[in-house]
């Protein structure tokens, strides 16, 4: 976070999602890719992830929630803040959008750290139920995913 928010040379913010997030939040020891999102995307952005990259020997990802499932209404309010390093502001990519991506994929990590977001009161069910509802009519815009199981997974995650 220190190392590109000194890169930068613009105001932004940098939404971290999944692995990263259950690093910080202390679910996991370790993980193999830092998936972020920059919205909005500051200068100089893009041509400091090969040096950070390289750097630190970490694998960055472009990546949120939002490309796998709709977002979810609200979901910068929802996306708490992590710190503020150099002229960028960090989050966590909001955890119900984390959550419905997870549920959607449906690996077995996933699952715990769906889990894990319950466990620490970051996704209460039955908002993550209604939230869903928002956005399910969008879901046609992802052929990849069946609706009716996605729906019959989250329904069950309430229960």
């Amino acid at each position: 976070m220190r190392s590109l928010g000194a890169a930068v040379t613009s105001e932004g913010c940098i939404y971290f999602t999944g692995g990263v997030s259950a690093v910080l939040m202390g679910w996991r020891e370790m993980t193999i890719n830092v998936d972020l999102k920059a919205d909005p995307e500051p200068k100089g952005f893009f041509e400091s992830l090969p040096k950070l990259k390289d750097a630190l020997d970490i694998n960055i990802e472009l990546a949120a929630p939002d490309q796998f499932v709709p977002a979810l209404p609200g979901w910068q309010l929802r996306s708490p803040f992590i710190a503020r390093h150099g002229r960028l502001v960090f989050h966590h990519y909001d955890f119900y959008g984390q959550a419905l991506s997870k549920v959607e994929r449906d690996h077995p990590r996933d699952q715990i750290d769906v889990a894990s977001m319950i466990r620490d009161g970051l996704v209460v069910p039955e908002r993550l139920v209604e939230l869903f509802g928002e956005v399910e009519p969008s879901l046609i815009r992802y052929p990849s995913i069946e609706g009716t199981a996605l729906r019959n997974r989250v329904m069950e995650i309430c229960r």
